[in-house]
């Protein structure tokens, strides 16, 4: 392909820009990679296949340079620590947990609840399940004031068992 036959490739322009758009979902990123991907097919123009479908040609063109693109970005955007004690790689900043200790303390908890009196373990666990705590009296058949007091009590035992997990 030639030079002048190169420069009537203008109409796919307007084909390639949606698709760039789609790619980078940005519009001066867009034009950018238009831009690029139109360099670059001038410059291996040499390349191309006579006979071959050019459009095709040019959206396999801007795909590739988005992707290199892409991937320098994410390179440039590692860190990479340098230092001699790993300070940055050790720091809380950067640290995930693998919530392995979430299944430990409910496990403490359903058995901290286990240990209760039957007498304070009902009624708190009426109310944790949503229970209003007249409707806990009606049920039970005791006075309001006893199951506000077993309920309490029942959470100052579980407090007390799980001293651990308290963040003070």
């Amino acid at each position: 392909m030639n030079t002048l036959e190169f420069a009537s490739i203008d109409h796919l322009t307007k084909t390639l820009k949606p698709f760039a758009l789609k790619l980078t979902k940005d519009n001066e990123e867009a034009n950018d990679l238009l831009q690029e991907t139109l360099l670059k097919a001038f410059t291996n123009r040499d390349k191309f296949t006579e006979g071959t479908n050019l459009k095709a040609w040019l959206y396999t063109i801007m795909k590739n340079t988005f992707i290199t693109n892409y991937q320098r970005l994410v390179r440039r955007n590692t860190f990479i620590d340098t230092t001699d004690n790993l300070h940055y790689i050790n720091s809380n900043d950067n640290t995930t947990e693998n919530l392995a200790f979430q299944g430990f303390t409910m496990d403490d908890i359903n058995e901290a609840i286990d240990l209760l009196d039957e007498v304070y373990r009902v009624p708190f666990m009426m109310h944790f399940r949503g229970f209003k705590y007249h409707e806990i009296a009606e049920r039970l058949k005791i006075p309001i004031g006893t199951v506000k007091n077993r309920i309490h009590i029942a959470r100052k035992e579980l407090k007390d068992k799980l001293m651990q997990y308290s963040t003070k």
